[in-house]
């Protein structure tokens, strides 16, 4: 196992996904882990991530300095790199010239870290305002660019590395061989986390947790909650109760659709409840984003509160969490890393939940998940299902929520996924949906002027969420989906392509 110590980069969740492509599981920790809890989890080796701090600055994130007296490998990543010279005896102060985006890595070393790299210098990706200006004892410098001398270190006899650059991210193109040698040629790991493992590791651990009570989920039909629901079935049986809420923000026939899929490839126990017009109300004349996502959650824990008082022993609540949901929700595992925006299955609970929640999948990315449902048999639709909002279509209609404007986006995107699916991009595609706008538009139709709604279509490609593109489509196939939902959907008289990527701009609108 790899500890990483989150300080609060953006690119933590590429570090995990590194190591995890090495096959070598990991764990992340807040600096405020102690050198004790290290050692009673017994890592191979650390990882210190990047941060937006300065190690000089009064409150900026310091780890307990006593973990570089473990004998564990650590590998400081930019600000991890500054805090392990700060923590050993060296100076950092800040750069003379800042360093953002491409630079020229001269290698002076050969080995270590570097092994394997055939040139004397390799492109690497910086983002840093300060640089170290005296190493601690023991400590050589074995890279420069241009603008920063000490651009990576290594002390070979105590196993400590420092890179000032970014080796997690696609722009340093050697980055993974030198996160591989790492792993197995310093920290003496092996090539042993699978997603059978893992899915054994998880059910063990769940009948270990819930003993015999019961468990509630709330099942969507996405794969993160089939999955989830999959994983739990395995490890405690018919103690597992599924619950399938009909919130009325669903998509067209979506929740007919379902209640026959899951019926026919889910032998749990599942309960279907129709709740639309109990979220509806609660949603009238709310515009703010972030209240709709509240108030749905808020709801949603309600509408469960109420079904488990109807299951003896209920003790416990499951969730399809995933890594990015808690990435963009909060700081991640309590580090100082930035909030973007909460998420219906993180920052919508009620304080007051008297269920325990049960998280399996939360240190996993969504391509994870799916090589785990497929490792489990889940049904390939299933599967590979494109990612549905917990909020549903209230998010994607922008704005008041109401049943006039929910029945125009569901005539609209069920065009749109029909289109898609018939044209061979679904599988290629992160997601593909429709966003109604809160603005409406002058149109010709019939010889007669109309004033009607614009619809927005969105399709992205994306490995895990974190960062996605806006999807090529061919022309033709966007005229083909335009003339459909204006000839066909009542109520819309202009569409538009969104061609914005995250980031800046986030997957959905709201």
């Amino acid at each position: 196992m790899i500890l990483i110590i989150d300080f609060g980069s953006q690119f933590n969740q590429l570090i995990a996904r590194r190591v995890r492509e090495c096959r070598v599981y990991c764990q992340i920790a807040p600096p405020t882990i102690t050198a004790d809890e290290v050692r009673a989890l017994a890592p191979q080796g650390i990882i210190l991530s990047g941060g937006p701090s300065s190690i000089y600055e009064k409150n900026s994130p310091k780890a307990d300095a006593e973990i570089f007296k473990l004998g564990i490998p650590v590998l400081g990543i930019c600000y991890g790199m500054q805090l392990m010279i700060h923590s050993l005896g060296g100076e950092v102060e800040s750069a003379g010239k800042a360093e953002y985006g491409f630079a020229e890595l001269g290698i002076t070393a050969k080995n270590g870290l570097f092994k394997g790299l055939k040139a004397k210098s390799t492109q690497c990706w910086m983002s840093h305002g300060d640089s170290p200006k005296t190493l601690p004892p023991g400590f050589d410098i074995i890279g420069s660019t241009e603008n920063t001398e000490i651009a990576a270190i290594a002390n070979a006899a105590e196993k400590f590395y420092g890179f000032q650059f970014h080796p997690e991210v696609e722009h340093t193109p050697d980055g993974k061989k030198m996160i591989r040698n790492f792993l197995f040629d310093v920290c003496g790991c092996k090539r042993t986390w699978t997603m059978k493992s893992f899915a054994r590791d998880q059910i063990e651990e769940i009948r270990e947790t819930v003993g015999d009570k019961k468990v509630i989920l709330g099942l969507s039909g996405g794969v993160d909650s089939s999955v989830t629901a999959l994983l739990i079935h395995r490890a405690i049986g018919k103690n597992l109760t599924c619950i399938f809420v009909d919130n009325g923000l669903l998509r067209k026939d979506e929740a007919k659709q379902l209640k026959i899929r899951l019926k026919q490839h889910l032998d749990i126990n599942i309960r279907f409840v129709s709740a639309s017009a109990r979220f509806l109300k609660a949603l009238s004349k709310v515009a703010s984003p972030e209240r709709k996502r509240k108030i749905i959650g808020k709801v949603f824990m309600d509408v469960f509160e109420e079904e488990a008082k109807k299951i003896r022993d209920a003790e416990f609540l499951a969730q399809g969490t995933l890594y990015p949901d808690i990435i963009e929700s909060m700081s991640a595992f309590g580090g100082p890393t930035s909030v973007i925006k909460s998420h219906h299955n993180v920052g919508g609970l009620p304080k007051n939940m008297k269920l325990k929640l049960i998280e399996p999948l939360k240190y996993l990315f969504k391509d994870e998940v799916r090589l785990l449902g497929e490792e489990l048999g889940l049904d390939e639709d299933l599967v590979w299902r494109q990612p549905f909002p917990g909020p549903g279509l209230a998010i994607r209609v922008l704005g008041e929520v109401t049943r006039p404007r929910l029945s125009v986006l569901r005539e609209a995107d069920a065009v749109l996924l029909e289109e898609i699916r018939k044209s061979g991009y679904y599988r290629k595609l992160w997601q593909s949906f429709a966003v109604l706008l809160p603005i409406k538009s002058v149109g010709v139709m019939g010889d007669k002027r109309t004033y009607e709604n614009i619809l927005a279509i969105r399709a992205v490609t994306s490995r895990d969420a974190m960062t996605a593109d806006w999807a090529k489509l061919p022309h033709s196939l966007l005229g083909i989906i335009s003339n459909r939902i204006i000839n066909e959907v009542k109520g819309v008289n202009r569409v538009v392509y969104d061609i914005s990527s995250k980031p800046p701009a986030t997957i959905e609108w709201e």
